[in-house]
């Protein structure tokens, strides 16, 4: 690829506020000199824009269900440049290993990958993970260049509470200069400042402004996120205009087929069509990411590296070229780069289940009386769940899913022990009417996760993800089933990415149309629903968990 080359443009200059014809010579993969066009008063109409690439600050790579350089290939067409990358999903099933594989895969593309050394692996003692990561791994990650910061630091009690053990990581991430992510989310006035006291600089978690402005009154940034299951833009976008030095754009868990249609670039569309200054949110989504991470990424000053893009206008943001380090990577929707060799990887030993190991017996109606049993809320476009104590019906002494209530039954099987039995609890708020969806996709400790209305349904769900090592899976009446194999750390697909996007579409739009879910990603969504660190009810392997009291409940309580 030519890296020598001339380009007319209208250049987009952020920290002068100023667009203007320019001639940009790149030489050598750098930007060689900015020759502004002599007596222009303006944009020339005639020319495109060119400006710094898109950052995405904070993503899990894994969540596209793509390697590394597959999410790359998706995400350059939309101007998307580089990215702040937490592989703690790998992390939890493969640990060291699996960030090197990140990093490996990485290596084959162009594009600015920022990797994390993992902070929270497992993320908590109260499920089973794949593998640890520990401080003294974590500084062996920090002799490394390309591992750029401490990710996520998901034990929010532990840091109010300076345990010895988070506080050694966090010591070591400002020992040897790297910034430390957060994750608190609804911690408040006197708990964030003291949270950000620790070392910790963002936050991707808020979601609403108040919560956001007190974090930012504690020094820290903000990442103002939008991916397949968890959106805050909404909620956050007000904060720009005062804050917009102190914010960034972020996706966190992004599923292949939005990615296919769009990244950080709609974002900036959608903040600039409800009038924000073009100025301010461009430094929002192509700035503050390089300057707070340090990021190896040009920003079109005359000798850095040429990584720009060039849009048609600056209103929707429609890229016409993507260059990295002077070589056009991405053209008109389609990237330039070839697909790089993908190996697999994987750490997986669940056995399949019988229905009858997915019954929940009802303790109460066994001794005579009667009770309400905890359910989980799910919230389409929210990580949160909420906690209601419900009514179920029973039948033999058993509890059961109530179709017309929408409460299904929500299953965890452990995949790194085998014969582990399934952890069972109820949830509401999928809205299926018919069948069941499994996961090996299951935030933090990626074990399998299914959600159905019917035992039956549950575990031909969850023994066709056993079948595949990993996968999602869909199944309806009269034996109809779909499953996206992910070979790769039972995560990530080894296939293009382009092809993997339309096996998802096909099976979210199945889970829709013939299950009956009402939620925008109904895959997503389920995928979080092991997440313990993000309150309010989820379940684990090892039962169902009060993210707010951070103790076990019994399902029948």
């Amino acid at each position: 690829m030519t890296t020598d080359f001339s380009l007319s443009v209208n250049l987009v200059d952020i920290p002068g506020r100023t667009i203007y014809p320019a001639t940009l010579r790149v030489a050598g993969g750098r930007l060689a000199a900015i020759e502004a066009v002599a007596g222009a008063t303006g944009p020339d109409a005639a020319l495109p824009y060119a400006l710094p690439g898109f950052v995405d600050a904070h993503v899990h790579v894994e969540s596209s269900l793509l390697v590394p350089s597959e999410f790359a290939r998706l995400a350059l067409p939309h101007g998307t440049v580089a990215t702040v990358s937490d592989p703690h999903e790998i992390g939890n099933v493969l640990g060291v290993a699996g960030v090197q594989y990140m990093l490996d895969n990485a290596a084959q593309v162009p594009f600015k990958f920022c990797f994390g050394a993992p902070s929270c692996v497992p993320a908590t003692p109260f499920e089973t993970a794949g593998a640890e990561i520990t401080a003294a791994d974590i500084e062996t990650l920090f002799q490394n260049p390309k591992i750029g910061y401490l990710a996520e630091m998901m034990n929010w009690p532990g840091v109010l509470n300076r345990d010895p053990l988070v506080m050694d990581k966090i010591d070591l991430a400002l020992r040897y200069g790297r910034p430390v992510d957060g994750h608190a989310p609804g911690l408040r006035g006197d708990d964030a400042e003291r949270y950000a006291s620790a070392g910790i600089s963002t936050d991707h978690e808020c979601f609403t402004a108040d919560e956001a402005r007190d974090k930012l009154a504690a020094d820290m940034k903000i990442l103002i996120r939008e991916g397949s299951a968890a959106r805050n833009f909404d909620a956050l976008i007000e904060l720009l205009p005062r804050y917009y030095d102190c914010l960034m754009f972020c996706s966190d868990d992004k599923h292949p087929d939005t990615l296919l249609l769009g990244h950080i670039n709609q974002l900036v569309a959608r903040a600039v069509a409800l009038g924000y200054s073009v100025f301010e949110v461009l430094q929002v989504a192509c700035v503050n990411p390089v300057t707070h991470y340090r990021l190896p990424v040009g920003q079109l000053r005359p000798g850095d590296p040429a990584d720009f893009i060039v849009v048609d206008n600056l209103t929707d943001f429609a890229v016409r070229q993507t260059y990295l380090d002077g070589a056009l990577v991405a053209e008109n929707g389609q990237c330039l780069l070839p697909a790089a060799p993908v190996a697999v990887v994987n750490n997986f030993h669940a056995e399949p289940v019988r229905a009858g190991q997915l019954v929940v017996g009802d303790e109460h109606a066994a001794a005579g009386s009667s009770s309400l049993t905890p359910v989980i809320e799910c919230f389409d476009g929210q990580l949160i769940t909420a906690r209601r104590n419900l009514a179920l019906p029973t039948a033999d002494g058993t509890l059961l899913p109530d179709v017309k209530q929408d409460i299904l039954k929500l299953v965890v099987l452990n995949r790194y022990a085998p014969g582990a039995p399934p952890a069972v609890a109820f949830i509401k708020g999928f809205g299926l009417q018919a069948g069941a969806l499994a996961s090996s996709v299951g935030h933090d400790s990626h074990n399998i996760t299914a959600v159905g209305v019917d035992d039956e349904s549950l575990a031909r769900a969850l023994n066709a993800v056993v079948a595949a090592h990993g996968g999602l899976a869909a199944v309806g009446p009269g034996g109809a089933d779909l499953v996206l194999p992910l070979p790769v750390a039972g995560l990530m697909s080894d296939q293009p990415g382009a092809e993997v996007a339309a096996a998802y579409s096909k099976l979210d739009a199945f889970a829709k149309a013939q299950l009956g879910s009402g939620l925008q990603a109904p895959f997503m969504t389920l995928s979080f629903m092991a997440l313990l660190v993000i309150p309010s009810l989820k379940l684990s392997d090892k039962g169902l968990f009060d993210g707010e009291k951070f103790e076990f409940v019994s399902v029948t309580a």
